[in-house]
């Protein structure tokens, strides 16, 4: 099978400080002003990636309109100075030494949007993991249309156990390939990128033609007539999503045309899901201001819930329970999914303000507190991933995290897009 990964032409910025050119992803910090401002005083004047991306955080201000103006207008000065070397038709294998010293590995190249979908149920070899929220992506889409640079930050990750695609090239590229080697700013941790020679690059398209044959597949997940999975999304899934919106715009606007275009593509960095480095982290929910009691009495009718130990465990957190519940007749294949599905149809209706927190200790803390309620849950095992996909389709949004804000991929790359 003709796997929907292919080389690019990948630019690399020339004689420029990389500690200032590369900042974190745009979704990261989005209730954190200061971050983002110790970022504009780290970069100052210099060139930086930082003013080619949006952060989200800035996503819903007034001027949002004047700063994708300035956005589009810094990427032709870039382009008309020849500002960037280009790796023509080329592959990027990069380390990531992350904040706990382990190294995340990755290969950065092209995906062909027309194997990518993200609505529910879809058996395209690239998937969303977690629910798309249709309403993120217009926005995203206006800082997107107009401009002739992406910036990756998506990571799709491939189930190789045998760690032998991506992990097979540290011993065999060599100082003479390297494009980048610096320290990330903000605690970003070290990252390392190499061209991966010509005569490497045909052992990684063996490698994911071998995880996308029919019946290895089959045979590795015990599964008949289903799609094949060979990408599962593990961060960026708006950032696919919307570029996917902005080419399925493009060919209602030039029709076949469009397949012919740089925009049929986009730029990903493909992560192993067993790699050591990566950790999936449970996400819990905290409901502020709402009726507690009414709450927790809604969810007892919504499902059969027992204290035994029977059913999908999660635990409950408020200023004077702090217990493990059971959910008898789950609605979803993992409890943070059915307690999703009850939240969103009870906060249609009844007062209180979902919010997404990472960490148990967080999320005690602020559910003890008046009128919150709180739910955590135990992280997912990433190997149940790909299999967990392939039977039941996306999981609902706010799933799992892989590791913390300042371990995420930080923009590096470009690649034309108009």
């Amino acid at each position: 099978m003709k796997v929907p990964f292919k080389a690019g032409n990948i630019l690399i910025p020339k004689n420029v400080d990389m500690h200032k050119w590369s900042v974190v992803a745009c979704d990261q910090y989005t209730s954190e002003p200061k971050y983002w401002e110790e970022v504009e005083n780290i970069v100052g004047d210099a060139p930086s990636t930082l003013k080619i991306t949006l952060p989200e955080i800035y996503l819903e201000r007034e001027n949002v309109s004047e700063r994708i103006q300035k956005i589009n207008d810094e990427m032709d000065n870039l382009l008309n100075t020849n500002f960037f070397k280009t790796l023509s038709n080329s592959l990027v294998y990069l380390e990531r030494t992350c904040s706990d010293g382990k190294v995340r590995k990755g290969i950065v190249g092209m995906v062909d949007l027309e194997d990518y979908s993200y609505e529910k149920g879809s058996q395209t070899l690239i998937r969303a993991t977690e629910g798309t929220v249709l309403e993120r992506i217009p926005p995203r889409v206006r800082v997107r249309e107009n401009a002739k640079l992406e910036l990756p930050h998506v990571m799709l990750l491939i189930d190789d156990e045998k760690k032998e695609i991506i992990e097979g090239l540290t011993d065999k590229v060599s100082s003479e390939d390297l494009v980048y080697d610096f320290d990330l700013m903000q605690n970003g941790g070290h990252i390392k990128g190499y061209k991966i020679p010509d005569n490497l690059t045909d052992a990684v398209f063996a490698g994911l033609e071998k995880l996308a044959d029919k019946d290895n597949f089959e045979a590795k997940y015990n599964v008949k007539d289903k799609g094949i999975l060979l990408f599962a999304m593990g961060d960026g899934n708006h950032s696919l999503a919307t570029a996917k919106a902005c080419y399925e715009n493009l060919k209602k606007e030039i029709g076949e045309k469009a397949l012919s275009s740089k925009s049929r593509y986009a730029l990903v960095e493909l992560v192993n899901l067993h790699s050591d480095a990566l950790e999936f982290e449970a996400i819990n929910r905290v409901i502020f201001n709402t009726d507690k009691d009414k709450l927790l009495n809604s969810l007892k009718e919504y499902y059969t819930i027992n204290k035994e130990g029977n059913g999908q465990e999660f635990r409950v957190v408020t200023d004077n329970i702090d217990e493990a519940w059971y959910i008898e007749n789950p609605k979803s294949n993992i409890a943070v999914g059915s307690i999703q599905m009850f939240l969103d149809d009870y906060l249609k209706d009844n007062v209180g303000k979902i919010d997404y927190i990472h960490g148990e200790d967080v999320t005690k803390s602020l559910a003890s507190k008046d009128n919150n309620v709180g739910f955590i849950f135990d992280a997912m095992a990433k190997e149940d991933l790909f299999k967990t996909v392939i039977l039941d389709g996306a999981l609902p949004r706010k799933t799992f995290s892989m590791g913390h804000a300042n371990d995420k991929r930080y923009y590096l790359e470009a690649r034309k897009i108009k």
